[in-house]
């Protein structure tokens, strides 16, 4: 299951449309490495300016790859936390999280990024099987 959903919460789904706010607490406390991991590059790139900020290691276990895929994977929960931390987000690999700004600034970089060179320079043979 991708997140734990309050029975108050799924009452909502089910009658209708959904608060997005209590969405977007459902995937905090659900999915916390993934959370913990984009606010942490939110707060980096808003601290250190910049086209954006990236992580580069890899998750400590499955489980918390687990997280990543599923909250960058869904476009709902993605587009979610898009919108309440206010970026762009982008993924590479199994693990790489980008955030980038929403204004015109990063387009480039941001299109560099999720380019098919970029995707193909960032391969390395411990990441072939994640």
């Amino acid at each position: 299951m991708s997140l734990d959903v309050s029975p108050a919460l799924l009452e909502q789904a089910e009658r209708g449309e959904v608060d997005e706010a209590e969405f977007v607490d459902c995937v905090r406390t659900s999915l916390p490495y993934a959370w913990e991991m984009i606010s942490s590059l939110v707060a980096q790139l808003k601290v250190d300016g910049g086209e954006f900020a990236d992580n580069q290691t890899p998750p400590p276990s499955e489980q918390h790859r687990g997280q990543l895929l599923r909250a960058l994977a869904s476009d709902a929960i993605r587009g979610a936390l898009q919108r309440h931390f206010g970026v762009r987000l982008a993924f590479q690999n199994c693990h790489r999280v980008a955030v980038f700004p929403l204004d015109a600034s990063a387009d480039e970089r941001l299109a560099k990024f999720t380019s098919v060179r970029a995707q193909l320079l960032n391969q390395s043979p411990e990441l072939r099987d994640c």
